[in-house]
């Protein structure tokens, strides 16, 4: 492993953000800047309108939203050939105007990162790193274990969602070769209305393929949480509410992605991922999945690609007296990851839902991709919840219908376009489209509009 010291000599005034390096100490500032400007129309396919047609909701509406994080790092090249390093954050977020989910006008700053760490090399080709403090943390490829910090609501910045770092966190590293393992505890950095108080702990264990392929297994276990379940109930009758039903989940992630392939399956790649989640306090078993199939056309102009995907999560089924819903925990629910959907991501959490979904990415120049989404979205149990307290109504007989009752839920259009303007400038525009299938069409009457949106945003990473 190359030491700081050997390396400290690399500072120049080309790199204003560099502040010190000599004697085996480097010392960096770090800066990243967005704005965010949003217009939505018939919001959630405009069902506050059917299901609470009194409530002040307003489905058209458009704002704007900001955040800055400044922060500090520094690595400390010690005697013995280990490195000491840290780095300290804060972000300041805002949204002016009123978001999706009738907040607005309202920020704040908040503690990101403020870990201390320590790396270095052990005999045998093995190599160690540790840290502890609020820090990011993404596990395989982000199903359970990545999104540890909440932003939006009175937080402001929604659809950036700027936070990503763990409240608190201990993390242990040892590596040799292709393979790693993990041993966590995380504390979610939660947004102080809704604090559950969720704490997890776990395992996560890796190898790396010569190639960028990669197998692994991550284990997780809630050690503490005031998180609820919804429970369905057999026939019309409205869930059951389980109380601090998370604590004691635990869940087994098993994920990979091949290398790439040669001969009849070159330019070809496949993922997966299954999990499965266990509680015998409540009787508790429940699975998901995905798998992808993607093929890069490398010879063409534009370099296109097409990747398509299935991914499930289990719902809880009325007719047992078992809990099969899905919990996806801490995952991370952006477009190109794990978001169910684009904008129905915003609606349906990855639980009681499965889509089937398809990815054309085409890059005009190095600088320049344009990706089109398409996803078809459906519950796995009807008359089930799909989220926590959704779609509980009650229909024309007078009887509470809990869920959808066909499962064609929604098909999802979205048109992005990025642009890196110079390696510390991005910039970020998309137009969306939910077109509400049978199930949503049922909770509003057989009248729901299409959901539209459009954004452009710039971020400034240095």
């Amino acid at each position: 492993m190359a030491t700081l010291a050997a390396t400290a000599t690399r500072a120049d005034d080309s790199d204003p953000m560099l502040l010190h390096s000599a004697d085996g100490l480097e010392v960096r500032t770090h800066f990243q800047f967005g704005l965010n400007a949003v217009v939505e129309k018939e919001l959630f396919w405009d069902l506050a309108g059917v299901t609470a047609p009194t409530a002040p909701f307003e489905p058209n509406t458009e704002w704007l939203e900001a955040y800055i994080k400044p922060g500090v790092s520094f690595e400390y090249a010690l005697e013995t050939g280990a490195t000491l390093y840290g780095k300290l954050s804060a972000v300041a977020s805002y949204t002016l105007g009123t978001d999706a989910f009738d907040t607005g006008d309202t920020g704040a700053t908040t503690l990101e990162e403020a870990y201390l760490a320590l790396r270095g090399d052990l005999a045998n080709g093995m190599s160690y790193d540790v840290s502890l403090g609020p820090r990011e943390l993404v596990l395989g490829t982000g199903m359970l274990v990545a999104n540890g910090a909440t932003s939006g609501f009175e937080r402001g910045a929604l659809k950036f969602g700027p936070r990503k770092a763990w409240e608190s966190a201990a993390i242990a590293r040892l590596s040799q070769g292709s393979l790693t393992g993990t041993a966590f505890y995380l504390d979610p950095n939660e947004m102080p209305s809704k604090d559950a108080n969720n704490e997890i702990a776990g395992i996560d264990l890796r190898y790396a393929g010569p190639q960028g392929g990669y197998l692994g297994a991550t284990f997780v276990e809630v050690l503490n949480s005031k998180s609820p379940y919804p429970q369905a109930n057999p026939g019309s009758a409205p869930p059951s509410v389980i109380d601090g039903a998370r604590e004691g989940t635990t869940a087994l992630n098993i994920y990979g992605k091949t290398d790439p392939f040669s001969g009849v399956l070159e330019n070809w790649t496949f993922t997966g991922d299954v999990a499965i989640e266990r509680n015998d306090a409540i009787d508790l078993e429940a699975w998901a999945g995905r798998v992808t199939a993607g093929y890069a056309w490398q010879e063409l102009p534009w370099s296109p690609s097409l990747t398509y995907s299935y991914q499930t999560f289990s719902g809880d089924d009325p007719e047992t007296p078992e809990l099969e819903r899905f919990d996806p925990l801490f995952y991370q629910g952006s477009p190109s990851a794990w978001a169910t959907g684009s904008k129905s991501a915003s609606t349906f959490i990855n639980s009681n839902v499965n889509a089937h979904a398809l990815t054309l990415r085409v890059q005009p120049s190095p600088m320049d991709t344009l990706t089109l989404r398409y996803a078809h979205i459906r519950a796995n149990e009807l008359n089930s919840p799909v989220q926590f307290g959704q779609a509980t109504r009650v229909d024309e007989t007078g009887s509470v219908v809990v869920g959808v009752t066909d499962a064609h839920l929604a098909d999802d259009v979205f048109l992005e376009y990025s642009r890196i303007i110079n390696p510390n400038t991005f910039l970020t525009s998309g137009i969306s489209a939910s077109f509400p299938g049978e199930g949503i069409k049922n909770v509003a009457g057989n009248d729901a509009p299409t959901w539209t949106g459009v954004f452009i945003n710039v971020v400034f990473n240095y």
